[in-house]
C-alpha cells in the first residue's frame, strides 16, 4: 500500500468526518428531548422535568460547540485537498452546503443563548420558542448536509457540460433517489444515539448515588424512545438496502462478499474476505437468505463483483462495518427492551429499583450509538469508492495535485492527537457533570398564556 496524497488525503477526511459526525449525531435528537422535557415542564411544573432540560442543555452546548468546530476544519479540506471536487461540482455542493449554513446554522447558534442563558430573564414562551427552533434547526441542518451526501451517491438534477455539473432541477438534485432512506436512517440514527447516551448517563448517576429527580425522568424517556425507534431503524434500514441494490449493487455485493453473480445467495453471517483469490475463508453462512433480505425472493438474483472490475469499493472495510453496525445495533434492541420491561410503571415504581448488572449494561452503552454511528458511515462512503460522485467522477480526479505528501503526514498526525485529546476531554466532562450535577433552584413564574399548568 503506497501512502500517496491520494491515500492520505482520505485517511485524513475520514478522520476529520469520523470525529465531527460523532456531535451532530447526538445533538439533532437531544434538541428535541429538550423540547420534550421543557413542554412536560410547563403543563405539569414538575420540577424533575426543569431539572432534566437544564443538565442535558449543559450537555447539548458542550457537544454542539464540537461539532462546529470540527465541521469548520473539515469544510478548509474542500480547498486544501479535494479542489478539483468544487471546481467540478460547486455548482451544486456549493449551493447546498450555503443553504445549511444559511437556514440551519445561523438559527440554531441565534437562539441557543437564548435556550442556555434566557432562563429567568425572558418568558417561558420566548424560551420555549427558543429551543423549539433550536431543535428544528438542527434537523434542517441535517436535511441539507444528508441531501448533498445523497446527491453524490445517487446524482440527479444535473447536466455536464466542461467537466463540470450543472444543475438542471434542483427539486430532483435535493429529493434524489437515495436522499429519504439517508435522512430517515439518519434521524433515526441520531435519536437512537442521544437515547442511549441519556440513558447511559443516567444509570451511571443511579450506580454513583449523583442522580436528581430529573434523572429518572430522563431514564424512562429515553429507553421509551429506543424502544419504539429501533424496530422502525430496521424497517427503514430494509428500504434503504433495497435501495442501494437498485442504485448502487457495487456496494452491495461488497457488503455481502458476493464475488460471482447468482441465484439464491447466502447470507454470510460472518467470514474473511479475501479480495486477491475473490472468496471468503470461514464464512459462517444462511443459504439464499441475502437474496431473500435484498431481494424478498428464495432465488433473487445478486451482481457479483466480478460485474465491477475496476470500479466497485475495497470489500473487507465495507463487509466488516456493515456486520459491526448490525451487531450493535441488535444488542441496543435487546438492552432497549430488556430495560423498558424492567421500567414497566406495573412492575417497578421507580428506576432506582433497576438491578446493578442492567444499569451496569445501560452505563456501559452509553456511546453505543457512536460505534453503529461510525460502522454505517464507512459502509455508506467507503461504499461509494472508487467515485465521489457515484458512477460519474472518480475520486483520484479530484484529490490535490500540488500538496506533497508529507505535508499531509504532518496534518494527519496532528488531526488524530488533537481529536483523541478533545474525544477523552468530551467524555471526562461528562462523566464529571453526571457525578457532579447543580441543583436547578427556585423556578421562576410560570407564563399564564402558555396554558395549562397544573398537573
Amino acid at each position: 500500500m503506497e501512502f500517496d496524497t491520494l491515500l492520505l488525503s482520505r485517511i485524513q477526511f475520514a478522520v476529520n468526518i469520523s470525529f465531527h459526525i460523532l456531535f451532530p449525531t447526538i445533538t439533532i435528537a437531544l434538541a428535541w428531548y429538550l423540547v420534550y422535557f421543557r413542554i412536560r415542564f410547563i403543563r405539569t411544573r414538575d420540577v424533575a422535568y426543569e431539572e432534566a432540560y437544564y443538565f442535558w442543555t449543559k450537555i447539548f452546548a458542550l457537544t454542539f460547540s464540537l461539532g462546529v468546530v470540527s465541521g469548520i476544519v473539515m469544510s478548509f479540506q474542500f480547498g486544501t485537498n479535494w479542489p478539483g471536487f468544487m471546481e467540478r461540482t460547486g455548482n451544486i455542493s456549493g449551493p447546498l452546503l450555503g443553504f445549511e449554513v444559511l437556514t440551519a446554522f445561523f438559527l440554531e447558534a441565534s437562539f441557543l443563548g437564548i435556550m442556555l442563558f434566557g432562563r429567568g430573564r425572558v418568558s417561558e414562551r420566548v424560551h420555549m420558542t427558543a429551543t423549539l427552533l433550536v431543535a428544528c434547526a438542527t434537523t434542517l441542518s441535517a436535511f441539507w448536509i444528508l441531501s448533498l451526501n445523497s446527491w453524490m451517491q445517487t446524482p440527479a438534477g444535473y447536466e455536464i457540460v466542461n467537466g463540470e455539473f450543472i444543475p438542471v432541477d434542483w427539486l430532483s438534485i435535493i429529493f434524489n433517489p437515495s436522499f429519504p432512506y439517508r435522512l430517515s436512517h439518519k434521524l433515526l440514527a441520531s435519536a437512537l444515539t442521544a437515547s442511549f447516551l441519556i440513558a447511559g448517563l443516567c444509570a451511571w448517576q443511579l450506580i454513583k448515588g449523583s442522580a436528581t429527580r430529573g434523572t429518572h425522568k430522563a431514564l424512562r424517556a429515553s429507553v421509551l424512545v429506543a424502544v419504539v425507534v429501533m424496530p422502525i431503524q430496521i424497517f427503514v434500514g430494509d428500504l434503504h438496502g433495497l435501495n442501494t441494490l437498485k442504485y448502487q449493487p457495487a456496494k452491495v455485493a461488497a457488503i455481502e462478499a458476493i464475488w460471482e453473480t447468482q441465484r439464491g445467495a447466502p447470507l454470510v453471517l460472518f467470514g474473511i474476505p479475501d479480495e486477491e483469490a475473490q472468496t471468503t475463508h470461514f464464512a459462517v453462512q444462511i443459504p439464499n437468505l441475502a437474496s431473500l433480505i435484498l431481494t424478498h425472493e428464495w432465488y433473487g438474483e445478486l451482481k457479483g463483483l466480478n460485474e465491477f472490475e475496476g470500479s466497485h469499493p475495497p470489500v473487507a472495510p465495507v463487509f466488516f462495518a456493515f456486520r459491526l453496525m448490525v451487531g450493535v445495533g441488535m444488542l441496543m434492541l435487546i438492552v432497549a427492551f430488556w430495560s423498558a420491561w424492567k421500567l414497566w410503571p406495573q412492575r417497578r415504581a421507580a428506576s432506582t429499583q433497576l438491578s446493578r448488572p442492567l444499569l451496569w449494561t445501560l452505563a456501559g452503552m452509553t456511546f453505543s450509538g457512536w460505534v453503529a454511528t461510525l460502522a454505517g458511515w464507512y459502509v455508506t462512503e467507503i461504499g461509494r469508492q472508487p467515485y465521489v460522485v457515484y458512477g460519474l467522477l472518480r475520486t483520484d480526479e479530484v484529490v490535490t495535485q500540488i500538496v506533497p505528501p508529507g505535508s499531509v503526514w504532518a496534518t494527519l498526525i496532528v488531526y488524530v492527537v488533537v481529536y483523541t485529546l478533545l474525544l477523552i476531554g468530551y467524555i471526562g466532562v461528562l462523566k464529571h457533570m453526571a457525578e457532579n450535577p447543580k441543583p436547578v433552584g427556585i423556578t421562576p413564574p410560570a407564563d399564564a398564556s402558555l396554558g395549562k399548568t397544573g398537573a
